[in-house]
């Protein structure tokens, strides 16, 4: 019982979504109730239809009674679970209350006559003559149907503002924080607002992630997903630039490279909110022009109409709408990185196309004017020889964008020239930032302007903008990797700083191996070869190296499994920023807790990566192998906290062994689920682990924080003891 779509273009029979782990809005017992009271909806529409086409002159057997009263008690039960959701849809949401509780009232009062009138097990006895029911109240079933649909559907509709509320006001919550985070000035308030600010974030990573599987809309789909994308990478460079900030406050490149992230983030939250609500600020239309593909599939369109009406269109719009496509192929010929060969074949074969185009139009015009057989063969040849010159061009301009796009990542495949600049900024060489400063813009322009030819021919509409950010990204990210390594090359011996240029740098590697799986795609598409679904190269998005589950695939869809993983993984993205974070509070990097707290963190990454299909782990057993280390470490990790509490009172000391007594459970937990055969359930071992390393994670966090307030306290007590025996002994002296 699908609803019309609502105001976002969204079908509201998927609306009411969960709402993360910070307990905004509805819970997820809510989601899921909601999605199987529809899927024990649906199935019974068809029911009612038959109940509504049952012929009256049908032998009134006992079994056909009894199915005709099943189908409606059931309609009943189903409605009234639909209505128990929609009523705590409305208690969590005041300013839609009234509505929703009509729609609500409405839909059990038609389940309620669908049930009476479906009443028919008494029928075969005589004293039920008068009993009104479906064969003899035919019009009153088709009513209540009616009613029931409509109310359903307003429910699913008001759930569907619902959950865009929750988007704009969970965007709202990480605007108001970022604008915080811009403001602080202290290393101290930034750790406790960015705490804060990655919960904002994996909530509206929850919502929108959710938003983005009921989207129906494809173009929508690959628009979210990139914006998401966008907010995912920049939420660690925001991390390591506002720390960068924060340590060289009077840089003005650390400045410059912050300012790009902070602007980056607020343009795709926008973007995010366009797509949800379907409107533009100020009424702004989307601009964009067509790809070359694009055009000529509707030219072809266009050619092809001929053949019903020779009437349907001019001659100077189909002329004008062919010149358009043919400027567009300027991008091809006019660009340096073209070769000689490429350039000569596409200016060949658009003279062609005009050529043929100017022969249809002169058989056009004969056809007009004379109805013979000779003429219409002549006019279905001249459409078949454009659509083939047409088909020609195409072919050659796919050939010259894929090959440059493949030469381009094979040239950049051991990124040479980011190295360069890590090791010009360690080294504080300003005319070797120069130099490589320029090969980066040039590898920056050639990628930039390679995605644009990529877009012209990439064949679909997700494909175009999945395109087009990598375009932006490359633009963006470049400009940044620049400003990153010009403020380590004016601090080199930063630790931060160079942090941050790391961090910089594997957004633009990630990039170019996102453009590599982006290029197959558009092969695929070329070729007519679609084996899988695209996955928009987005948070979460499955796991594009499927090679990181190479040696076992499961038989169904994935999809489900992968973004439960991809939305686990991001939680352990965050939590390895808040244990960097409390690491550096402490001023003793010798210290074992630091140490162990910071390779267990390190390990933690690694696994966020392959949650993404990137990093170092590229096979399940890599996976399995990194997780044994974790585990070892966070063994590691509670003998040193336990050798640490022994200098501690005996309150601090239970405090500090009651944090611990959580941890070493989980790791020998974890150590038998690695060593756990896989019998063909590897999402299901993925799954456990990553959960369990996650919890491990925010234990780590805070037994960290717990440690060093504890070391603090610790501190001033032996130093107050030195003071006092200090004091006591010039008083003896005395």
């Amino acid at each position: 019982m699908a609803a019309s779509p609502g105001p976002a273009g969204v079908g509201g029979a998927r609306a009411v979504q969960g709402s993360g782990p910070s307990g905004f809005g509805f819970d997820s017992g809510l989601e899921i109730k909601t999605r199987s009271v529809e899927q024990t909806l649906l199935p019974l529409v068809s029911q009612i239809t038959t109940l509504i086409n049952h012929k009256d002159n049908t032998k009134k057997s006992d079994k056909t009674l009894q199915a005709i009263q099943r189908v409606g008690q059931a309609v009943n039960l189903a409605v009234g679970r639909f209505v128990k959701v929609g009523e705590a849809i409305a208690n969590e949401n005041r300013d839609l209350k009234e509505e929703i509780n009509v729609a609500c009232t409405e839909a059990k009062q038609a389940g309620e006559t669908i049930a009476a009138l479906t009443d028919v097990s008494s029928l075969n006895h005589p004293e039920s003559g008068g009993q009104i029911t479906i064969f003899t109240d035919k019009t009153g079933v088709i009513k209540a149907a009616r009613l029931l649909l409509s109310s359903v559907t307003k429910v699913l509709l008001l759930a569907d503002r619902v959950v865009i509320k929750q988007i704009i006001t969970s965007r709202n919550k990480v605007l108001a924080t970022m604008d915080r985070l811009e403001k602080v000035n202290s290393f101290q308030e930034f750790v406790q607002i960015f705490s804060q600010f990655g919960n904002e974030m994996v909530e509206f990573a929850h919502l929108t992630g959710d938003r983005q599987n009921d989207l129906k809309d494809e173009k929508k789909k690959a628009k979210m997903a990139a914006a998401r994308a966008v907010l995912e990478k920049c939420t660690m460079m925001l991390l390591t630039a506002s720390k960068t900030c924060l340590r060289h406050p009077n840089c003005e490149s650390a400045h410059k490279n912050k300012e790009g992230v902070f602007n980056r983030m607020k343009v795709a939250l926008d973007k995010v909110i366009e797509i949800v609500t379907d409107c533009k600020p100020n009424g702004e239309a989307d601009v964009a022009s067509i790809s070359i593909f694009t055009g000529i599939k509707e030219f072809k369109v266009n050619i092809e109409t001929l053949r019903e009406n020779l009437y349907f269109q001019s001659r100077e719009t189909l002329s004008a709408a062919l010149e358009a496509i043919l400027e567009r192929t300027e991008d091809f010929t006019d660009s340096a990185y073209t070769s000689h060969e490429h350039r000569e074949r596409i200016l060949g074969l658009s003279a062609h196309v005009r050529m043929e185009l100017q022969q249809l139009v002169s058989v056009w015009i004969q056809a007009q004017s004379k109805k013979t057989k000779s003429v219409a063969e002549e006019l279905e040849l001249s459409i078949l020889k454009i659509g083939h010159g047409l088909n020609e061009l195409k072919r050659e301009l796919h050939s010259t964008a894929t090959q440059r796009a493949a030469e381009l990542l094979k040239c950049h495949a051991d990124h040479v020239v980011l190295k360069a600049l890590k090791l010009t900024g360690v080294e504080g060489n300003l005319e070797g930032l120069a130099e490589y400063a320029c090969k980066l813009a040039e590898q920056k322009e050639q990628l930039v302007e390679t995605c644009r030819l990529l877009r012209h021919v990439s064949g679909t509409e997700p494909l175009e903008i999945t395109c087009v950010h990598a375009e932006e990204t490359f633009q963006v990210t470049g400009q940044q990797i620049i400003s990153a390594a010009e403020t380590l090359t004016l601090h080199p011996s930063s630790k931060i700083a160079k942090e941050n240029l790391d961090v910089f740098c594997e957004a633009w590697e990630s990039q170019i191996s996102d453009m590599s799986t982006l290029l197959r795609e558009i092969n695929d598409v070329f070729e007519g070869r679609r084996g899988e679904k695209y996955g928009y190269l987005s948070l979460p998005k499955p796991m594009k190296n499927n090679a990181n589950l190479k040696s076992l695939k499961p038989d169904k869809s994935d999809s489900e499994e992968k973004a439960r993983i991809a939305k686990l993984g991001l939680k352990l993205g965050l939590l390895t920023s808040d244990a960097n974070c409390e690491i550096e509070k402490w001023d003793s990097r010798e210290s074992e807790i630091v140490q162990y707290g910071r390779s267990m963190s390190g390990v933690a990454y690694s696994l966020y990566l392959f949650t993404r299909g990137e990093g170092p782990l590229k096979t399940s057993q890599d996976l399995i192998h990194q997780l044994e280390v974790f585990a070892e470490e966070g063994l590691k990790f509670a003998s040193s906290v336990q050798a640490f509490s022994k200098q501690l009172k005996d309150d601090d000391k239970l405090m500090l062994l009651l944090e611990i007594n959580k941890l070493i459970p989980l790791c020998h937990q974890l150590q038998t689920v690695t060593k756990a055969p896989l019998q063909n359930q590897v999402f299901l071992k993925v799954d456990k682990c990553i959960t369990k390393t996650r919890s491990m994670m925010a234990i780590l966090v805070q037994l960290l924080s717990l440690c060093f307030k504890l070391m603090k306290k610790l501190q001033m007590e032996n130093n107050r003891w030195v003071s006092v025996t200090n004091k006591d002994s010039v008083d003896g002296k005395t």
